[in-house]
């Protein structure tokens, strides 16, 4: 089974080049990894010089679109599986891309995505709601998970996710054009059209970001648009349930490991994320000028504003 890889990047560093090793290096050998490049600099040629199934293709910066730019790098693909990733998550072990193929022994999974584990410069809150997310035991999400796990059953995560290539092109790929989210509004077509998703936690990459209250702030501003833009999948789905379990749990992880202080944190990040989302939900009732204050995502709006 061929296993291509799609990665968006823009400026990629020493990292990315760790990224390259890993993958390179996997159990079950990539046949091809398609590099979706957005020129903002030079690109970095002699960090894929050691290897031979490497295709770069570059677009301007104002072209690049979270699902747009991951289907033209899909056009670009031929294996049976396509396997994204961003540029700022590593393969935690040479197992991962086996791993993942694994999930799809089962017939009705049509999508698997790894589990993400905290760097070592990752701050307690943002490794504790790593641990939530992404557990240690795998599960398969289903259309019969939504009464009790509303929106999280469209969990998907194109930070490491793989597709089955023939369903993926039959579900005519991410929407291609999206502020953000492009993985869950996919996912969320294949759960309704009665497919499955598969949590992999055998599957691991390293991943996470220690963001400020603004950046999470916007990041949820953007994630509520996307949601709001495709009522087709999202409306009616209950979405903020798992946002409040996880400010309970990790309040009480904070007096269980004895730094309550940290709930100070916990409160204002929460407040930001909850301001972000209510706000991106209600985007069309705010003016343009306000809009581009709040998104992470300026290249989105300028077509709308």
């Amino acid at each position: 089974m061929n296993v291509d890889v799609i990665i968006p990047v823009c400026n990629p560093g020493k990292e990315f080049s760790e990224l390259l090793y890993r993958l390179e290096s996997q159990s079950c050998p990539v046949h091809k990894i398609v590099i979706m490049n957005t020129r903002t600099g030079d690109f970095p040629e002699e960090l894929i010089k050691p290897y031979e199934n490497i295709e770069v293709y570059h677009l301007e910066p104002g072209e690049f679109d979270h699902g747009g730019t991951r289907n033209a790098g899909a056009d670009h693909a031929e294996g049976e599986y396509l396997l994204f990733m961003t540029q700022d998550a590593v393969p935690a072990d040479e197992y991962l891309v086996e791993r993942l193929l694994a999930a799809f022994g089962r017939p009705q999974v049509k999508a698997a995505y790894a589990r993400q584990l905290a760097r070592e410069d990752c701050r307690e809150l943002e490794r504790y709601t790593r641990k939530f997310n992404y557990p240690g035991k795998s599960r398969i999400q289903t259309g019969k998970d939504l009464d009790t796990f509303g929106i999280k059953t469209f969990f998907c995560s194109n930070v490491c996710a793989m597709y089955e290539r023939d369903t993926f092109l039959k579900q005519g790929g991410f929407v291609s054009h999206t502020i953000f989210n492009e993985d869950m509004i996919y996912a969320g077509g294949l759960i309704k059209a009665g497919w499955e998703i598969a949590y992999a936690a055998e599957a691991k990459v390293i991943h996470s970001h220690n963001y400020s209250g603004g950046k999470q702030f916007r990041r949820n501003f953007d994630l509520a648009v996307s949601q709001a833009d495709h009522p087709e999948v999202f409306a009616g789905i209950r979405s903020e349930g798992e946002g409040i379990r996880l400010v309970k749990k990790t309040a009480r992880h904070c007096l269980r490991i004895r730094k309550p202080w940290l709930i100070i944190s916990l409160i204002y990040s929460s407040g930001c994320k909850y301001l972000g989302y209510k706000l991106g939900q209600n985007y069309r009732r705010l003016p343009g000028w306000l809009v581009h204050r709040c998104t992470m995502n300026q290249n989105y709006w300028n077509k709308k504003y």
